[in-house]
């Protein structure tokens, strides 16, 4: 089966339907194991892209957190959001299909904080150089949220099983 051409043809429907133009089809030992289509439109949810959707879709079917051994073929390269979602779900790979200069003459996605060419540059400013407001209270009880975690695994810092960078 060609995946990325599933990938488009999700896309494609899903924009027939009124939705956005995103898909994510997400492969494990030669099968489809979860696919979305962005239904952001569909759903009025800011985080129901078709990277995340998806994710959450294998996650529960294979009972972990974690994709390693898959392969993830999204329609465009992700955003900041999906991005951060595929780094902790650890694919063995992630396929995008476009990126922003190829379908920018197409559809833009700008929001009140960033635009799509700035987005990726919002984040790697420390957090009160961003356009997003944000504040930092300091809280030893928050901490201490960390500690007990810590404290009821062991002693761990780690979450146990999880993929670590070799």
């Amino acid at each position: 089966m060609d995946y990325a051409q599933r990938t488009i043809d999700l896309a494609r429907r899903n924009v027939e339907e009124g939705g956005r133009p995103f898909a994510t089809v997400i492969v494990k030992d030669g099968r489809i194991l979860a696919e979305s289509p962005n239904l952001v439109a569909q759903t009025n949810d800011p985080t129901a892209h078709a990277e995340i959707l998806a994710i959450r879709e294998a996650c529960t079917k294979l009972g972990t957190e974690h994709l390693t051994g898959a392969t993830i073929y999204v329609l465009a390269h992700p955003c900041p959001m999906c991005l951060g979602s595929l780094y902790y779900c650890s694919p063995d790979e992630v396929v995008f299909l476009t990126q922003r200069d190829d379908y920018e003459p197409h559809y833009v996605d700008d929001r009140k904080y960033f635009e799509l060419g700035t987005f990726y540059g919002e984040f790697a400013k420390e957090w009160q150089d961003r356009r997003l407001p944000m504040s930092y209270r300091p809280s030893e009880a928050a901490v201490d949220v960390y500690r007990a975690w810590q404290q009821r695994n062991g002693g761990e810092r780690r979450v146990p099983g999880a993929p670590t960078a070799s």
